[in-house]
């Protein structure tokens, strides 16, 4: 674990600025522009990116899909449709673990070295963060185990208290 540990980082901060191979966008099933972080994705990466998600979609809650950059300083912005909450007795958990390992599938497939990740599904889609975040890192550490071409996974947060959540589940 201490190696695929190692190439887990936080980051507290902006996913549009960060100079990686792919991010991963929090998209809906259409792929259409929303809000929060999937809002700000496509602002930064501009129209070309909706052409494209128009294109790409729909995509089921679980999955994801690829897209270039466009503007973004990523090669790649990876969409991926996490569960809405609906109190975790309707499959919320698996679903998410969906999102995060066909996020690395796409990844490894495009040849991305390095990923940033949102914290899918806790904004709008009210998924509790220390739950998200669970998944999140198990999903990941397992993802990574069998992807050794991915060297660097960031956790991209915004804020002290998703930041908090993710460093103590990290060290656990």
């Amino acid at each position: 674990m201490a190696e695929v540990d190692s190439k887990i980082e936080i980051h507290n901060g902006d996913i549009t600025k960060l100079a990686v191979d792919a991010i991963v966008n929090a998209a809906n099933e259409q792929l259409a522009p929303g809000g929060g972080v999937c809002g700000a994705i496509h602002r930064a990466a501009g129209p070309e990116l909706a052409r494209a998600c128009a294109e790409a979609g729909p995509c089921p809650t679980g999955e994801a899909r690829l897209t270039p950059g466009f503007a973004l300083p990523a090669r790649f912005v990876i969409h991926a449709v996490g569960p809405v909450w609906k109190g975790g007795g309707s499959g919320e958990p698996a679903l998410l673990a969906g999102c995060y390992g066909a996020s690395l599938a796409l990844a490894e497939e495009a040849g991305a070295r390095s990923i940033a990740f949102p914290a899918i599904s806790t904004g709008i889609y009210g998924y509790p963060l220390e739950a998200a975040t669970a998944v999140a890192l198990a999903s990941v550490r397992a993802g990574l185990a069998e992807r050794p071409g991915i060297e660097k996974v960031l956790f991209c947060v915004f804020g002290e208290s998703a930041e908090a959540a993710y460093r103590a589940a990290l060290t656990a």
